[in-house]
């Protein structure tokens, strides 16, 4: 618990060293690249598995963009896109996307009181900390720290990011050092219950 605690402190002070700032009308020139699988305003993908990028933070979306450019994260639907793209097409992008509304899904009833609890105190005893702690107590997420919007996010996509930090293929960033921690000491069930819950946060 303690590495991951450090990690967390480590985390929000690298990502605090440089803020995204971007036009959001230059990125709405180049959304149509983005738009064929994230929906026009980022709020609708076409699949359940892609993520809704709408509203997710501006500093957030221009660093996972840069990953993507880099080749940092290969997301094989992404692969050329952004090859092009200098640092100010993405921050432009980012604050496009991030400008729009994040719609809220509804979660398995079913499963609400378990991703509750997970969500808002993690597991103590398997060492998962709580969500909340990070991403905000109604999942808004943290935009000087570059954490995420989750509430509303889709909970296949959810699910599967998941799923690739405790496979470790999602090994990008700092940030990513601790999803892995925490990833992988869940098990499916407990991924499951929270990304549902998390598709109906508000």
């Amino acid at each position: 618990m303690k590495k991951l605690i450090a990690g967390v402190v480590l985390g929000v002070s690298l990502s605090a060293t440089a803020v995204a700032a971007g036009d959001p009308e230059a990125g709405k020139a180049n959304a149509a690249v983005c738009a064929s699988c994230h929906g026009a305003t980022g709020a609708e993908p076409i699949m359940s598995t892609y993520p809704k990028i709408a509203n997710l933070g501006e500093r957030y979306l221009f660093q996972q963009m840069v990953h993507v450019r880099e080749g940092r994260r290969v997301i094989p639907e992404m692969t050329g896109l952004l090859d092009n793209m200098s640092d100010q097409d993405l921050r432009d992008l980012a604050a496009y996307y991030n400008q729009h509304t994040m719609t809220i899904g509804e979660a398995n009833p079913d499963l609400v009181e378990r991703g509750q609890a997970l969500y808002r105190g993690g597991n103590i005893a398997a060492g998962i900390p709580s969500c909340a702690a990070c991403h905000g107590p109604s999942g808004k997420g943290n935009e000087p720290a570059g954490y995420p919007r989750l509430s509303g996010q889709s909970a296949d996509y959810i699910a599967k990011s998941l799923r690739e930090y405790r496979a470790g293929t999602r090994d990008v960033d700092s940030n990513s050092q601790i999803m892995m921690d925490i990833a992988n000491r869940m098990h499916d069930t407990e991924i499951d219950a929270l990304a549902s819950y998390i598709s109906g946060l508000h």
